[in-house]
């Protein structure tokens, strides 16, 4: 597996450890103490620029959250956040954040990675689920709407 897929999978764990964190808790933790304990915590076989990348994609869509979620809530017709799968959510939000903020990563990888983390992790509809709504962002991002 590659180093960035591999990246992408280890976020993808955290976002979906942290959104279930934050509905069952009413305090508000902090990323960087969570990211710690993710580290420290889990025996994760994975290289330093694994880390370093997965670290980047998971502080970028934390501190990103409310503007990416408004996002994909505007490009989500007739989905709720809360009516999304936690993975499904998480994986687009991952995608967002690449899409928008790491012009080094051409778009159509970072939307195949993401139908790829819904087919392995999410339900028979992810990835097609997943391809609609980054599809819909990657246009209006072309068109210069954000």
């Amino acid at each position: 597996m590659g180093t960035r897929r591999q990246a992408r999978e280890l976020a993808l764990q955290f976002l979906y450890q942290f959104d279930s964190l934050k509905e069952s808790s009413s305090d508000s933790e902090d990323v960087e103490e969570l990211l710690s304990l993710f580290w420290d915590g889990n025996d994760i076989p994975s290289d330093d620029d694994t880390k370093e990348f997965s670290s980047i994609l998971v502080r970028g869509s934390c501190s990103n959250l409310p503007s990416i979620d408004k996002i994909l809530t505007s490009y989500s017709d007739n989905w709720r956040l809360k009516r999304m799968s936690t993975i499904d959510r998480n994986i687009l939000r991952i995608a967002i954040y690449e899409l928008l903020y790491l012009s080094n990563i051409p778009p159509p990888v970072t939307i195949n990675e993401a139908i790829e983390l819904g087919k392995r992790f999410g339900t028979e509809e992810s990835g097609s689920f997943i391809n609609g709504i980054l599809d819909k962002i990657r246009e209006a991002k072309e068109k210069g709407d954000f």
